[in-house]
């Protein structure tokens, strides 16, 4: 009985490490198994890991090598990130406490922040935006007719199906 539960954890193994070697080759542009140290942030997000800035940079430094090259190994990216989802590190934040921050900064109690505002907010506040991040996030957030963005709407977009 005890060899069948191994076999299923190294199967749950297996399959997670699967799934980071594919994310990772997207990004493997020149088929070496080393990616850009830039690309990191979005091969960790696009596997459903959500850390902050500060989170990520300790993330690379435990992959970087010892004298940095701007590339990141699979060798080295593999366990690292493999530990990540076992543990279910850096989860999405919970939509009500997203709605929650959202209503915080929603003055008016209107169900809309304008652009301007959100822009503020977010470059000037906490943990900056950079430009790209506030672009991405506009491109997808905001209503182009009315230069605002309905935040119920757009937490509905940004939420993770956990299953």
């Amino acid at each position: 009985m005890a060899e069948k539960e191994g076999n299923g954890e190294d199967g749950a193994v297996a399959e997670i490490e699967k799934k980071i070697i594919e994310a990772f080759e997207v990004f493997d542009h020149e088929c070496n198994k080393t990616v850009d140290v830039r690309e990191i942030g979005s091969i960790v997000r696009s596997l459903g890991c959500f850390p902050t800035e500060a989170e990520l940079h300790e993330l690379l430094a435990k992959v970087e090598e010892e004298e940095p090259t701007g590339y990141i190994h699979l060798e080295k990216f593999l366990p690292v990130m493999t530990k990540v989802l076992l543990d279910r590190s850096y989860r999405p934040i919970p939509e009500d406490v997203l709605l929650h921050a959202f209503e915080a900064l929603d003055e008016h109690k209107c169900g809309y922040i304008t652009k301007e505002e959100l822009v503020k907010y977010l470059t000037k506040e906490g943990e900056p935006f950079t430009q790209e991040e506030m672009e991405d996030m506009l491109s997808t957030a905001l209503d182009p007719e009315t230069n605002s963005v309905r935040y119920r709407d757009y937490i509905s977009m940004m939420i993770v199906d956990e299953t």
